[in-house]
């Protein structure tokens, strides 16, 4: 048999490695171990019934064929009220497409504004997709940080406008953040709106956790004068409605680009699934005592899994407002350990203690310059009894390095 050859693209072509955590987890498990798992950002809380009487309704009413890829006009008209009014602008189902899930949004946007060679701005440590996808479709990866303090995250913005030059075309934001738990004052907002304009930048908005907020309103970039004529939102049904393996999201934007996106879908998967987008209407537009309490859990368990590793010495973090994870620094505790990498590290804290993880490797290349050592605790898949065992076990081992 001839040698098979493939595709030099594929080199570049990234993952998301949590999903590799998952199964080293699984298999510790199946060994006979208890795993207590903050390594993937997914939910064990039930979808609201509401939305799961509705989806099967739809089932039983035949609503089983092909749709248009754009979605059905019933959820975009509803997707555009909602994700209007929630952000103090309007859209109308032209500005709407439906996707399965939020993460095909990527490399639309990617696809409809990026020329090979053209720069693109991405948040690191950050959701590791949108590297992927730069660099798998020949795009310059810009990279840019973050500066850690009592108070949180906030961007190096002397390093952000450093590395735009006249071939920067796009930009990556991604308030309310994964893996981090960092949200933007009103300050960095319009700083970062103002950036996009002054160099002509078209926005990926990235508003999966919009709605994971413990205090306060959230804000999208989209209501700052000049954004939304520039600005395309990544919107999901996955944190907010516990509807992640659902895969239900869409697109919003000027109606021109959702166009593109609308012939990019035809290609890629000819329509999201029929049924579900008749629960996605449910999800927003019905009762929301489902979502407020999926909320009120996470919420509680921020609060537990903060409350344990404050007694963790060594340890710094700030609580996060928003999202489901925690980004401690873990410096201290990396080096009496003598980890010879990341991966050592958690390796090492999985076996002694069934705690799995992930690391700030999986969100992102190291940027060049970097000291300090992070983890990322996600408390959406684990109940606060494991909280408490589990954060138990690794202060346990910790102190006795």
């Amino acid at each position: 048999m001839n040698k098979t050859t493939y595709s030099d693209k594929l080199k570049n072509l990234g993952t998301e490695t949590a999903f590799a955590v998952s199964i080293d987890a699984t298999e510790f498990a199946q060994s006979g171990n208890s795993v207590f798992p903050f390594h993937l950002g997914d939910i064990n809380i039930s979808t609201p019934k509401n939305i799961i009487e509705e989806t099967k309704k739809a089932m039983y009413d035949n609503k089983n064929g092909y749709v248009p890829a754009n979605g059905i006009p019933q959820l975009r008209d509803t997707i555009a009220e909602t994700i209007g009014f929630q952000r103090g602008v309007h859209y109308n189902r032209e500005n709407v497409v439906v996707q399965p899930g939020g993460k095909p949004v990527i490399p639309k946007f990617i696809n409809t504004f990026m020329n090979e060679g053209d720069g693109v701005l991405y948040p690191n440590p950050g959701y590791p997709i949108y590297e992927s996808q730069i660099e798998y479709n020949g795009g310059k990866a810009l990279p840019y940080r973050y500066i850690h303090s009592k108070d949180g995250f906030s961007i190096d913005r002397e390093h952000f406008e450093n590395m735009i030059d006249k071939n920067t075309k796009l930009l990556v934001y991604n308030n309310y953040q994964n893996p981090i738990g960092g949200e933007s004052t009103n300050d960095e907002m319009n700083w970062i709106a103002d950036i996009a304009q002054k160099y002509n930048l078209w926005v990926l908005s990235d508003e999966a956790y919009f709605n994971i907020q413990y205090s306060g309103n959230p804000k999208s970039i989209v209501s700052l004068p000049g954004m939304k004529e520039r600005t395309v939102i990544l919107y999901t049904f996955s944190k907010t409605y516990a509807m992640t393996g659902w895969r239900l999201g869409a697109a919003i934007g000027p109606e021109k680009i959702m166009k593109i996106f609308s012939k990019l879908g035809t290609n890629d998967e000819s329509c999201t699934n029929h049924f579900i987008q008749y629960g996605g209407i449910e999800a927003l537009a019905g009762n929301q005592d489902g979502a407020n309490k999926i909320l009120n859990r996470l919420r509680n368990r921020r609060d537990t899994l903060a409350k344990k590793l404050n007694q963790i010495k060594g340890l710094q973090f700030s609580i996060p407002n928003s999202t489901f994870y925690l980004f401690p620094d873990v410096t201290e505790i990396y080096n009496k350990m003598n980890a010879k990498s990341y991966e050592d590290f958690r390796r090492n804290t999985l076996l002694s203690t069934g705690v799995s993880f992930c690391t700030r490797e999986h969100f992102g290349k190291t940027i060049e310059g970097e000291k300090k050592k992070y983890i990322r605790f996600a408390f959406s898949g684990i109940s606060e009894d494991n909280i408490n065992i589990g954060i138990e076990k690794l202060n346990d081992y910790w102190s006795t390095l």
